[in-house]
C-alpha cells in the first residue's frame, strides 16, 4: 500500500509540474468551466433572492385569513362584517387601541420601471392603523407615515429604488384620486420594501371597492395560538375563510418562480457544462499525448496504472476546482446584492428583490466544477493507463 501512495504522490507530482507547459490549453479548460459555474451560481441566486425577499420576515405568529379558495390576496374578497369578527376572535393580540389586526385591501398601479420605462404592476397596499402593529420591522426611514384620512402614501425602499416617481414629495395619480408621497420605509429587507401603503379608508373609494376588503393579517398571541384561530374561524358559520401562517403564504408565492428559475439554471448549466466538459477532455487528452514518454517510462519501470490514472484526474480535478473558484468569484463580487425586480405571478405584480450569492451556492457550484473535471479526465486517465508500453517506449 506504502508503495502505491508512493507511486501516487510521484506521478500526480511529475503531472502537475508540466502543467505550465500546456498554459494555454489548461487555462481554456479553467475558463470554460469558470464561464459555467458563474452563469449557474448566478441563475440560482436569483430564486434565492426572490425567495428571501418574500420569506425573510415572516412572523411565526402573524396570520392571513383569506375568502376560502384564494391563492392569493389579489383572488380574496372580504366584507367589512367579516374583517370585525375576525379581528375579535380569540387568539388575536391586543394593545390599548384594540385588537392588533389590519383589514387590507391590495390593487396594483401601473408605475415605470426606472431602468426600461416600462410600465410595472407596483403593489398598493390599503391598511388599517394596526398594520405597523403587525409588521414591526417596518421602519420610517425617510419623511413620516401617511395620515389617516389623507390621500398620502408611504413608498418601500426596493420600489422607490427600481421604479420611477416614487420619491419623497412626488405626487402620483391612483384611482380617482391624487396622491403624495410622505414617506419611505424599509421592512427588514421583505416583500413589503416593493410595496405603496396607504390608509385603507381612502383606497376603497378611490378605486371604488366600497367597504371590501381582501385579507386581513392578524397578530396572534403566540405563535400556538394559530391552530386555535385557525379552528375558531373555520368553524364559523358566519365565515367561509382560509387561515394560512404568515410564512407559509409566502413561501408557497415563492414555489411557482423559484420552480421556473432553478428549472432554467440547471438546464443551462447541462448545455454549458457540455462543451465545457469536452475542453476538459481535450485538454487532459493533450496533456496525455504530450507525456506518453515519460508515462511509458514510469509504467516500464514498475509504476502500476492506477497511480497513472489518479495523476490525470488529479490534474483535471485542480483545473476545474480553479476554474469554479473563478467562476464563483465571478459571480459573488459581480451579482451579489444586485437589485433587480420581476413579476410575482400569484399576485400579478412586481417584487424588488436582490440577488443573493449565498455560501449555499457558491459550494453547490464548487462542487458541480468539480464533476465537470472528474467527467472531463476520466477518459483520458483511462487511455492513459491502458497505453501499451511497448508501443509507446518505440517514441523514445
Amino acid at each position: 500500500m506504502f508503495n502505491w501512495l508512493s507511486q501516487v504522490v510521484t506521478v500526480t507530482g511529475l503531472n502537475l509540474r508540466t502543467v505550465g507547459q500546456r498554459l494555454g490549453a489548461s487555462l481554456a479548460a479553467a475558463v470554460g468551466v469558470a464561464g459555467v459555474v458563474a452563469v449557474f451560481v448566478t441563475t440560482l441566486s436569483i430564486a434565492e433572492g426572490f425567495r428571501r425577499t418574500l420569506v425573510s420576515s415572516a412572523s411565526p405568529d402573524t396570520a392571513i385569513v383569506l375568502r376560502s379558495g384564494s391563492d392569493s390576496e389579489m383572488m380574496s374578497g372580504l366584507q367589512r362584517e367579516m374583517t370585525n369578527i375576525i379581528a375579535e376572535k380569540p387568539g388575536v393580540a391586543r394593545n390599548a387601541q384594540g385588537p392588533v389586526a389590519s383589514a387590507e385591501l391590495y390593487v396594483v398601479a401601473d408605475i415605470p420601471k426606472k431602468s426600461t420605462g416600462t410600465d410595472a404592476n407596483v403593489p398598493l397596499r390599503g391598511v388599517q392603523p394596526a398594520a405597523f402593529e403587525v409588521r414591526r420591522e417596518l421602519k420610517i426611514v425617510q419623511g413620516r407615515r401617511f395620515e389617516p384620512g389623507r390621500a398620502e402614501v408611504i413608498v418601500g425602499k426596493a420600489a422607490s429604488q427600481e421604479f420611477a416617481g416614487l420619491d419623497l414629495g412626488s405626487k402620483l395619480h391612483f384611482g380617482e384620486s391624487e396622491w403624495t408621497v410622505v414617506g419611505i420605509f424599509t421592512a427588514g429587507g421583505s416583500v413589503a420594501e416593493s410595496e405603496i401603503w396607504c390608509d385603507v379608508g381612502v383606497l376603497q373609494p378611490a378605486y371604488k371597492r366600497g367597504t371590501s376588503f381582501q385579507a386581513v393579517y392578524a397578530k396572534l398571541q403566540s405563535p400556538q395560538a394559530f391552530d386555535d384561530f385557525k379552528d375558531n374561524l373555520t368553524r364559523d358559520p358566519r365565515l367561509d375563510v382560509k387561515v394560512i401562517r404568515e410564512a407559509d403564504y409566502y413561501a408557497e408565492q415563492t414555489r411557482t418562480i423559484n420552480g421556473i428559475i432553478t428549472g432554467l439554471g440547471y438546464l443551462i448549466a447541462v448545455l454549458m457544462a457540455v462543451g465545457a466538459v469536452f475542453g476538459a477532455i481535450n485538454t487532459m487528452y493533450s496533456a496525455v499525448a504530450s507525456r506518453t514518454r515519460e508515462i511509458a517510462t514510469l509504467r516500464a519501470l514498475g509504476f502500476r496504472g492506477g497511480p497513472v490514472v489518479i495523476s490525470v484526474l488529479a490534474e483535471s480535478l485542480l483545473l476545474a476546482l480553479a476554474g469554479g473558484i473563478l467562476g464563483a468569484a465571478i459571480s459573488y463580487f459581480a451579482f451579489n446584492g444586485f437589485q433587480t425586480a420581476t413579476m410575482n405571478w400569484s399576485s400579478f405584480s412586481q417584487v424588488a428583490f436582490s440577488f443573493a450569492v449565498t455560501p449555499r451556492l457558491l459550494v453547490q457550484g464548487l462542487v458541480y466544477s468539480l464533476l465537470m473535471g472528474l467527467i472531463g479526465g476520466l477518459f483520458p486517465a483511462i487511455r492513459a493507463a491502458r497505453l501499451p508500453v511497448a508501443t509507446a517506449l518505440r517514441e523514445l
